[in-house]
C-alpha cells in the first residue's frame, strides 16, 4: 500500500489528473460547439496567412453586372433579350463553359424566345436553380437536363462562407452544384471525368485527386449540418485574379471575343443593390467585413475543383478525432509540466508563451501542407493545465512550507529553514518529510542538580528559570546548524546533519565537529547562566553532554494531529547513554562533554581529548570506547 500511497501523493500524478481534467472539460465544450467560433476565427487567420496559388487564374473570365451596368440599361431585372444577346456572344467565342449566375424561373420579357433559344441550343450553357422546397426552379426549357446546377451557398455561424458544395440530393435525385458543371465541362477536354473512388467508392475523384466529403465534426465544425456533398473552400484565388469585364462593354463590342476561346465564362451579378454579397475569411477586417460576389465565391469554387483535378492542389484534410484528442491532451500534459517547473512568474510566462506560439505555430505550418488541426484546443488546454497547476504546485508548497515551518522553525536556523525549503525535492515525499537513512551526530544533555533546584522553586519560578536555559541552548544549537529534536525536562537532544543527507565523508565530519562546539559553546553559556542565576540565589547547576556519529533512521513519527520528526537508531541510543554514563565523572565540572570513537575519528585535530576508557554502555554487548572532551585546540 505504501508504493501506492506515495504515488497518490506525488506531483507527477497530480500533474497527470490536472491534465486529464483539462482535457476531458475542453473536449466537452468543444463537443458542445462553445468553441466553434475561436476555431473558426484561427481557421479564417490562416486564410488570410497562407499565400494563394503561385499560378495566376486564367481559365475562368467573370462577366459582372455592376451598378453602372444597370444604370445604364435602365432597368433590373435585365430582360431576356439582354441575356439572349449576352450569351450569343459567348457561344460563338468558342468557351468550354458558360455560367449563368442569374435567376430565370420565371420570364422578363422581352425576348423569351430568343433566350429559350439560346439555352437549348448549346450545351455549354449552365444556368442556376436553387435546391430546396423554397428554392428557385431553373428555366422551364431547361429543366431535367444536364444544363442546370444548384447556386446555393452555406453560411456559418455569423454569415461567413467557408464551404462549398458538389452534390445535394432529396431522397430521389442528385443534383450537381453549378460550379461543378462548369468544371466538368472544361475538363471533358482533358479527358477528365468523375470516378469513385478506389478505396472509398462513395468519394468523389476527379484526375489524381480524391475529394474527401466534410463530416459535421471535422476540424472545428460540432454538429454541423453536412448535408450533401461539402468541401472546404481554400481561398488561394485572389478575387482580383479573375478576369473581369462589364455586361455593358461585352453587349457594346468593347471586348476582343478571342479572350473567351476555351475558358469559363461566368455571367452573375456585383451591384450591391442586388444584395448578393457574402462574408469570407479572406476578407474579413478589423474594421467591418468586406463582401464577395456571389458570382465570384462560384468562380472560386470551379477553379478550386479545376486544380485538384489537373493535380495542382490537394484538398484541406482534417486528421480523424481520435489523432486531434491525442494531440490536444499532449498539449495539456505539456501545460502541467510548464506549471510544474515554471516556479517563477517571468519563467512561467516565458514558457507560457512558448508554448501557445509553438501550438499555434506547429498548426500553422501543417496549415501550409493542406492539413487542418486544431489551433485554439491546444493553446486553451496548455494555458490552463499550466494555469490550475500552478495553483496546485503553489497551494501544495504553502502546505509543506507550513509543515516545514510547524517541524522546524522553532529548531533550526534561517540557513537551514531556508535550505530545507530550496531542497524540498529532495528532502520530501509527498507533500511530508521522507524516511531516510543518514549518519547523524547526534547530542544529548541533561542538567545535573536539577532535582534539588526544583524542589526550592515554585511551579511558574521553576518554569521560567528552565525556559530561560532552554531557550539559550536551543539558540546555540541553531547557531550551530543543528535541529532541536526533542526536550524531556531538562534534557534537551539535538541532531547534526539532518534533515539533508550528507553524501560525503567530509561533510560528516564537518557535522561532528559543530556537535562538539556546540557542546563547548553550551559550557560557557551555562557558565554565564550560573553567574546571572547566583545573583538571584539561584544554586548553579552543571550540564552532561553526549554526542556520537554513526548511521540512524530520520523521519516523522506520530499521527495526522501531532507529528515529530526525529531521529531513531542505536548511534542515538548510544549518544544518550554517553549522556548518562559515570555521572561521577562530572561531579566537579561545570559541563562534562563525552564522545565515542566514532565521532573522535573526525575531531580529533581540533580538541584536546581524554580517553576515559571502555565502557559497556547499558542496552549494548560490546563495550564503547568513551573520551571526554576538554577544549579546542584552536
Amino acid at each position: 500500500m505504501a508504493p501506492i500511497r506515495n504515488i497518490l501523493r506525488s506531483r507527477g500524478f497530480a500533474l497527470l489528473l490536472i491534465s486529464i481534467a483539462v482535457f476531458a472539460a475542453l473536449m466537452s465544450f468543444r463537443t458542445l460547439g462553445l468553441l466553434e467560433s475561436l476555431e473558426l476565427a484561427a481557421y479564417d487567420g490562416f486564410i488570410r496567412l497562407r499565400p494563394g496559388s503561385f499560378d495566376p487564374e486564367t481559365r475562368i473570365i467573370l462577366i459582372t453586372v455592376s451598378e453602372q451596368d444597370i444604370q445604364k440599361l435602365g432597368r433590373w431585372p435585365l430582360t431576356d433579350a439582354t441575356l439572349a444577346d449576352a450569351l450569343h456572344i459567348l457561344t460563338r467565342a468558342g468557351p468550354r463553359a458558360i455560367g449563368l449566375d442569374i435567376f430565370r424561373d420565371i420570364s422578363v420579357p422581352p425576348g423569351q424566345e430568343a433566350l429559350d433559344a439560346v439555352l437549348t441550343g448549346d450545351k455549354r450553357i449552365v444556368a442556376v436553380m436553387k435546391f430546396g422546397v423554397d428554392g428557385v426552379p431553373p428555366p422551364a426549357v431547361l429543366a431535367g437536363t444536364e444544363q442546370i446546377g444548384f447556386n446555393d451557398i452555406i453560411l456559418d455561424s455569423g454569415g461567413v462562407v467557408r464551404r462549398a458544395l458538389l452534390f445535394l440530393d432529396d431522397g430521389k435525385s442528385v443534383y450537381y452544384s453549378f460550379a461543378l458543371r462548369l468544371a466538368l465541362l472544361y475538363l471533358q477536354a482533358q479527358g477528365i471525368t468523375p470516378q469513385p473512388d478506389p478505396v472509398e467508392p462513395r468519394f468523389l475523384r476527379l484526375g489524381p485527386t480524391t475529394i474527401p466529403p466534410l463530416g459535421p465534426d471535422d476540424g472545428a465544425y460540432a454538429r454541423a449540418d453536412a448535408r450533401g456533398y461539402q468541401f472546404l473552400l481554400d481561398f488561394r484565388t485572389d478575387p482580383t485574379d479573375f478576369t473581369r469585364y462589364s455586361l455593358t462593354d461585352l453587349l457594346s463590342g468593347k471586348v476582343n471575343e478571342k479572350l473567351f476561346k476555351d475558358k469559363v465564362v461566368l455571367i452573375g451579378v456585383s451591384a450591391q443593390s442586388v444584395k448578393d454579397q457574402f462574408s469570407t475569411p479572406r476578407l474579413l477586417t478589423f474594421r467591418g467585413t468586406a463582401q464577395t460576389a456571389g458570382v465570384v465565391l462560384h468562380a472560386d469554387a470551379v477553379s478550386q475543383i479545376l486544380r485538384y483535378a489537373l493535380g495542382r492542389d490537394r484538398p484541406v484534410k482534417t486528421p480523424g478525432k481520435g489523432v486531434e484528442a491525442s494531440w490536444i491532451f499532449l498539449w495539456s500534459l505539456a501545460g502541467g509540466l510548464i506549471g510544474l517547473f515554471a516556479r517563477s512568474p517571468w519563467r512561467f510566462s516565458l514558457l507560457s508563451l512558448c508554448g501557445v506560439l509553438s501550438a499555434g505555430g506547429i498548426a500553422f505550418v501543417s496549415f501550409f501542407q493542406d492539413w487542418w488541426i486544431p489551433a485554439v484546443p491546444p493553446v486553451m488546454v496548455c494555458l490552463a493545465s499550466a494555469s490550475v497547476t500552478t495553483a496546485y504546485v503553489s497551494s501544495r508548497e504553502r502546505h509543506e512550507r507550513a509543515l516545514l515551518m510547524q517541524l522546524f522553525s522553532k529548531h533550526v536556523s534561517k540557513e537551514v529553514a531556508e535550505t530545507l525549503w530550496q531542497q524540498r525535492d529532495q528532502f520530501l515525499d509527498g507533500g511530508r518529510p521522507r524516511s531516510q537513512k543518514v549518519t547523524v551526530t547526534c547530542l544529548f544533555s541533561d542538567l545535573k542538580g536539577f532535582t534539588s533546584l526544583s524542589e526550592k522553586m515554585d511551579p511558574k519560578e521553576l518554569i521560567e528559570w528552565l525556559n530561560t536555559y532552554m531557550e539559550s541552548m536551543a539558540q546555540l544549537v541553531m547557531a550551530h546548524s543543528g535541529i532541536v529534536d526533542d526536550y524531556a525536562g531538562d534534557g534537551l537532544k539535538a541532531d547534526f546533519g539532518i534533515p539533508i543527507p550528507r553524501t560525503k565523508d567530509e561533510e560528516v565530519k564537518q557535522d561532528a565537529i559543530r556537535a562538539v562546539r556546540c557542546a563547548l559553546a553550551m559550557e560557557r553559556e551555562l557558565g554565564r547562566l550560573n553567574a546571572l542565576w547566583q545573583k538571584d540565589n539561584f544554586l548553579p547547576v552543571g550540564m552532561r553532554v553526549g554526542i556520537f556519529t554513526g548511521p540512524a533512521v530520520v523521519g516523522l513519527l506520530g499521527g495526522s494531529e501531532r507529528m515529530k520528526y526525529t531521529t531513531i537508531g542505536d548511534t542515538i541510543n548510544t549518544a544518550s547513554r554517553l549522556e548518562s554514563y559515570d555521572k561521577d565523572l562530572a561531579r566537579d565540572a561545570v559541563c562534562r562533554i563525552l564522545i565515542g570513537e566514532s565521532t573522535l575519528r573526525y575531531v580529533a585535530d581540533h580538541f584536546i581529548t581524554e580517553k576515559v576508557g571502555g565502557a559497556s554502555l547499558k542496552g549494548k554487548s560490546e563495550k564503547v570506547a568513551v573520551y571526554r572532551v576538554l577544549g579546542s585546540k584552536q
